[in-house]
Formats: C-alpha cells, structure tokens, sequence
C-alpha cells in the first residue's frame, strides 16, 4: 500500500490477495498439506473440481512457485505435486481466513439472506 492507503499496481500485499482470491488456489494447497499426491487422488480428495481445471490450478501454482510437481521415471509414469516451502508457508494464510470464517461466516450468511430478501 502506499501512504495514502491506496493499493498500487505493483504492491506486493497483492500477490497475496490474488493467491487467495482465486476460487481453488486455497482448496489445492490445503489438500495438499498432508503430502504430494497424484493429480487422480487430489481430485477426488477436492471433489468438485475438473480435471482441466485442476490442471490449470496446479501449473498456476507452479508457477508462483507454491506447489512443485515431481515426475518419476516409470511405467506407467507416474506425477505428483506437492508443497514448497513457499506453498506450506502459504497454509498460515489459508487457516487464518478459515478461522475467521467459522467465527464470522454465519454473520455473513444473515447478511445476504436479509439483502436477498430485501432485493
């Protein structure tokens, strides 16, 4: 942020903010903190997600360096992903805004049904 409070293009608190924003970045790292897994078994601990849409995930998570893929040399190959150090650092945010949802999301919930109701 600047000194006037304004979120600048290039404010590093951003790079935070949009990790967390998108819709799976979040669900993958915490499914992934138990250890690496196989795309097929990190799809069906998610549920609800692609198989192209994870693999979007995973490479957008690769490439902010929070997840790494390891491919082993066998027949039939075999891929999994798991945590950086970066990625497992990143679970701090993620519980954090889990703990504030189990305290506030009800609150919130109230709110948009008396908005819906309202509207």
């Amino acid at each position: 942020m600047d000194g006037d409070g304004e979120f600048l293009a290039d404010c590093r608190a951003r790079v935070g903010f949009d990790l967390l924003t998108h819709q799976w970045n979040s669900v993958v790292v915490f499914t992934l903190a138990e250890g690496p897994l196989r795309p097929g078994r990190l799809r069906a601990a998610i549920g609800g997600i692609s198989a192209k849409v994870l693999n979007e995930t995973l490479r957008r998570l690769e490439y902010n360096g929070l997840v790494e893929r390891r491919a082993y040399a066998e027949a039939p190959p075999r891929v999994e992903y798991g945590l950086t150090d970066l990625g497992d650092s990143f679970l701090d945010a993620i519980r954090a805004v889990g703990a504030w949802s189990a305290e506030h999301g009800p609150r919130v919930l109230e709110a948009q049904n008396r908005a819906e109701e309202s509207g």
